[in-house]
């Protein structure tokens, strides 16, 4: 089959099976229900999008938040839902906004929490997740909450009460995912404590992947996920996401030296790779999730270790001839690589090199440094032939999707910290700084 149209027929698939799992008849190409937006693989279908803003051009409205926070926000329709931290009170909140205006519709404070900016760690770091009809919120302090769209609570729990204290270095950071009629939650830290807290548990400290019923909010099952790695690199703060191998869907997991797709039914683990610590290396975790295109999954090995390209629909323990291409230079050991047309793009949040591939060979179309003081924790967005990225002191970078680099513009907003990933939803850019949310939108 031609690539075009193994590539339209992928990307048909998705869209229908998301439509299926969240059961609403709204187009989800229109909304960015989950972090990395409609396909899962950072690009969306926003059109009419500005190259440029400032305090006083293309910004149609800006709203304060309280504090720092990483999450990305996610969009239905004219409801923005977003988190934050509150410098002052500490409190975790849940809010909702209006894409229209940037009126706050309603906000939660869900917990409490803590920041340590300097090492990035932030309880409002796990983006909310959304079907159309519920918001599903979850913080680094395991608190996790369902409100409707007006703010009423449908369920709260805490997934460190239920299942016993995560033991993650720079605390929990990993977002949940809606996906076959269920919500998916990883917990993937080392089998002891680091120090504080549930240092006195004596109950089970496994890796798993849990489902719970959104509606609910109760476990349909939990599924141990084992691991040979040692110490820290047994920690992921990355997100599980979907995918489809052989007409058979799945849930992919990263972390712990491998990476593991599942029966999104039962949690059964169908295959399982990973070879890049032999040595068993104990510092290696894993931050960015994995991304996806037909037939392939590509995944971001630590440290400076290749971009992986792993050929999907396999079954048991795999080797190495499932590795259908890498990337060896100039890879991401933080920022989610992103999937746009027929290219990959990496981005080396620290080296700042920006490296855009074909998706199916590997073939290295360019590489280009960007020029700042500034490292990027926020990952790439595209839409509108155009990618985004934000370094993490607020500084914007908009490059052309074409196969010969090309860059659009270069301006500074501030406000830093800034970890959020940028959101293009209809004519409209939401980015989130460490001070505001901010809808861009072109004004004639």
């Amino acid at each position: 089959m031609p690539e075009q149209s193994r590539s339209c027929h992928f990307c048909a698939w998705l869209l229908a099976f998301w439509l299926v799992a969240v059961g609403s008849p709204s187009r989800a190409s229109e909304n960015w229900p989950q972090w990395r937006g409609p396909s899962f693989n950072g690009s969306g279908t926003a059109t009419g999008l500005p190259s440029v803003w400032s305090a006083t051009e293309n910004v149609a409205w800006k709203t304060p938040l309280p504090g720092a926070g990483g999450a990305t926000p996610v969009v239905w329709e004219d409801r923005v839902f977003v988190t934050s931290l509150d410098d002052e009170t500490k409190d975790l909140i849940a809010y909702c906004i209006d894409r229209t205006n940037g009126k706050i519709l309603w906000e939660e404070v869900v917990g409490i929490g803590f920041s340590d900016e300097g090492r990035g760690r932030n309880m409002a770091s796990p983006s909310p997740v959304t079907d159309g009809k519920k918001v599903i919120f979850l913080f680094g302090s395991s608190d996790l909450v369902a409100f409707d769209f007006d703010g009423k609570q449908l369920w709260k729990r805490n997934l460190q009460e239920d299942h016993g204290p995560f033991h993650i270095l720079f605390g929990y950071h990993a977002s949940p995912l809606l996906y076959h009629g269920k919500l998916f939650v990883q917990i993937l830290h080392r089998g002891h404590p680091i120090d504080g807290p549930g240092t006195d548990y004596e109950g089970p400290r496994e890796s798993f992947l849990l489902a719970i019923d959104p509606e609910t909010g109760k476990d349909l099952w939990k599924q141990i996920r084992p691991s040979e790695a040692v110490e820290e690199s047994r920690e992921s703060y990355s997100t599980p996401i979907p995918y489809e191998g052989n007409g058979r869907p799945e849930v992919l997991i990263f972390g712990g030296d491998c990476i593991t797709g599942h029966d999104p039914d039962t949690g059964r683990e169908l295959w399982r790779w990973g070879s890049w610590n032999p040595r068993k290396i104990s510092h290696w975790r894993v931050v960015p999730t994995p991304v996806t295109s037909p037939g392939l999954i590509y995944v971001c090995a630590p440290k400076g270790e290749p971009v992986f390209a792993i050929k999907g629909g396999g079954s048991g323990l795999l080797d190495d001839s499932a590795i259908a291409w890498k990337l060896e230079k100039h890879t991401s050991d933080v920022c989610v690589p992103l999937v746009y047309g027929e290219r990959l793009y990496v981005l080396d949040g620290d080296g700042k090199f920006f490296t855009c591939l074909d998706r199916s060979s590997g073939e290295v179309k360019w590489v280009h440094r960007f020029t700042t003081q500034g490292i990027f924790r926020g990952s790439p967005a595209g839409a509108d032939g155009k990618i985004y990225l934000i370094t993490e002191e607020g500084e914007i970078f908009v490059v052309a999707a074409e196969d010969a680099f090309r860059q659009i513009s270069e301006f500074v907003i501030g406000e830093s910290p800034c970890r959020s990933t940028p959101v293009a939803i209809r004519n409209q850019l939401l980015v989130r700084t460490g001070e505001n949310l901010y809808c861009i939108q072109s004004v004639d």
